[in-house]
């Protein structure tokens, strides 16, 4: 017996809401690269500077800014790390696009990030070769003119025929 899925709840741009804790994540990513959060951290450290002469910089003193900034640099750790998961997935979806858009491009190469390290490595030789074999090439037009250019333009300027 299967389970029927539920649709998850919509946005007015017709976008999947996110959750709680996605919320919450993007917006202490946001918060934290504002120039706001710079000049508030250059304050609590400013703050904390002028306070040494009257804790006498004993080591609570010293406690207190070695603590807060271990569990602010903890949790910016996984904040840096999940803004770059999405940012790499959102690249390699649009390298996608590109890669199945683009006539005579290798479809093979859509999701190459989940292939193991020695067909990497494969791929990798494959490439090498021809940037040898264009290194060859007396003109840096010769593969890749302006005329090619512009009929490429124009094949996607005309409009597409509807298939059934």
């Amino acid at each position: 017996m299967t389970r029927a899925t539920v649709p998850a709840a919509e946005t007015r741009s017709g976008r999947p809401a996110a959750g709680l804790g996605e919320r919450l994540a993007l917006a202490a990513t946001r918060a934290a690269g504002s120039a706001w959060a710079f000049l508030g951290a250059v304050g609590i450290v400013a703050a904390w500077l002028m306070t040494g002469p009257l804790f006498g910089f004993s080591d609570t003193w010293q406690l207190v800014i070695n603590t807060g900034t271990t569990i602010v640099t903890f949790l910016m750790v996984f904040l840096i790390q999940r803004t770059q998961n999405k940012d790499a997935l959102a690249l390699q979806l649009k390298l996608n696009e590109i890669v199945a858009a683009l006539d005579g491009a290798s479809n093979r190469l859509i999701d190459v990030e989940d292939l193991s390290e020695a067909e990497l490595q494969a791929l990798r030789r494959h490439f090498q070769i021809l940037v040898q074999k264009s290194k060859q090439d007396v003109s840096l037009t010769s593969s890749h003119s302006i005329e090619e250019a512009e009929a490429r333009h124009q094949r996607k300027r005309r409009p597409r025929r509807k298939t059934r």
